[in-house]
């Protein structure tokens, strides 16, 4: 009898599709401890799974990456869900895997996704029911362990960022059975306190440790409460029902003190710039008033009675002046005429004319003699000449001959 001889291909072939025909190899779950884990440029990630002495090699594609929720390093207990296949070209086995979680965190994941789910439609999550955190306060309240770097790391930026803030410590439990209750008794307890703030978190840790703050009662504590409430839980890359629900989330309970409190040394700098920038203002508006002012005063000046009355005032004097100088002028013309008319009636004056030795003849009733046909001889005459009168008799008088006119 032959023997039937095959080759190496034939082989691996056949014992790939034995294991594409196993219903249990194409869908299964596999745990074990994460071992050589690698990140390829390609976007895939190549480990292995052992357990004890055993081990078994897996490869999650680039195009499978939505099924991983963490970064995965060496030494992390995992759940693998996948189809296990064989690589013909090298004649072995190995897992593919198509969702990767952390061992014991899958029935938690669950149950985060289903609590999301239900406090959305709730509303819980809504963008209209988150308060804004105030941009400067007195009072902070933290609600976290009293002690632990989270703490410290809240106490320390916040006091170096405003050293007047008060900081209100609600020492809570934030891990284990008890975490919930003591979570929410905080949170009252700082409201009651009327703090302008609240931090709730913790430092960072597995979902488990974690786990009070994607506890429902946390998370309607927080919507109920009326002060804004910062949640500052674990790192950046956690993620926690409280997030959600809180009216802002930090990333790190470091981050959530700086939210929470302003910059002193900031608001000092922001508060002298205004300063400077008012007092400048400030002096332009007062030169601008000034100016106005002076205007104004100098328009008033002329529209005021007081104004009116001693520009009239200057105006009557300027008047007077100008009447006292017009009247001298005149009065100057006036005697010069009057002496001029004096000078005239001088020649023509009887006192004049008898200083120059002329005399005044009349009868002896006082009548003027001017013609000796009006006197008679032997009549009384009075000669008037300049210093005196003289009475004299008429002893002869003659008639002058006028000549004829032609």
């Amino acid at each position: 009898m032959m023997k039937k001889v095959y080759g190496v291909t034939q082989i691996n072939r056949y014992i790939r599709n034995m294991f594409a025909q196993d219903f249990v190899l194409h869908q299964v779950c596999v745990k074990g401890e994460v071992s050589n884990c690698k990140y390829h440029s390609s976007g895939h990630i190549y480990f292995t799974l052992k357990e004890n002495n055993s081990a078994i090699s897996a490869i999650m594609f680039a195009g499978n990456r939505g099924g991983l929720s963490f970064r995965m390093k060496d030494g992390d207990k995992v759940e693998v869900t996948g189809s296990i296949e064989v690589f013909e070209r090298d004649g072995r086995y190995q897992l593919y895997a198509k969702s990767i979680t952390l061992d014991g965190a899958g029935q938690l994941y669950e149950r985060f996704e289903q609590l999301k789910r239900e406090l959305a439609e709730q509303g819980l999550f809504a963008p209209e029911y988150k308060q804004p955190i105030p941009r400067f306060i007195r009072t902070l309240g933290v609600v976290t362990a009293p002690t632990g770097a989270a703490v410290r790391d809240i106490i320390n930026i916040a006091t170096r960022r405003n050293p007047y803030v008060q900081i209100i410590l609600y020492p809570a439990i934030v891990q284990g059975e008890q975490a919930p209750a003591s979570i929410v008794n905080g949170i009252r307890a700082l409201e009651r306190c009327k703090v302008d703030v609240m931090i709730v978190g913790r430092g960072g840790g597995s979902i488990e440790d974690l786990w009070a703050f994607n506890e429902e009662i946390v998370a309607q504590a927080i919507f109920d409460c009326s002060v804004p409430i910062i949640s500052a839980v674990g790192h950046e890359t956690d993620t926690t029902i409280a997030d959600f629900v809180a009216d802002l989330r930090a990333p790190t309970p470091s981050a959530g003190a700086e939210l929470a409190v302003y910059d002193y040394s900031l608001m000092q700098t922001q508060l002298d710039e205004l300063a400077l920038r008012y007092t400048r203002r400030m002096k332009q508006q007062i030169a601008s008033a000034r100016m106005r002012l002076s205007n104004d005063q100098i328009r008033l000046s002329h529209l005021s009675p007081a104004g009116q009355i001693r520009e009239k005032r200057s105006y009557l004097v300027s008047l007077e002046e100008k009447l006292e100088r017009q009247m001298q002028e005149k009065l100057r013309e006036r005697r010069y005429q009057v002496s001029l008319y004096a000078e005239k009636l001088k020649g023509l004056s009887p006192l004049e004319k008898l200083s120059q030795g002329f005399s005044h003849v009349a009868d002896a009733e006082g009548r003027t003699v001017t013609d000796v046909n009006r006197i008679q001889v032997g009549e009384l005459v009075t000669i008037h000449v300049k210093n005196g009168r003289i009475v004299a008799q008429v002893k002869e008088k003659e008639e002058w001959k006028q000549p004829k006119k032609s």
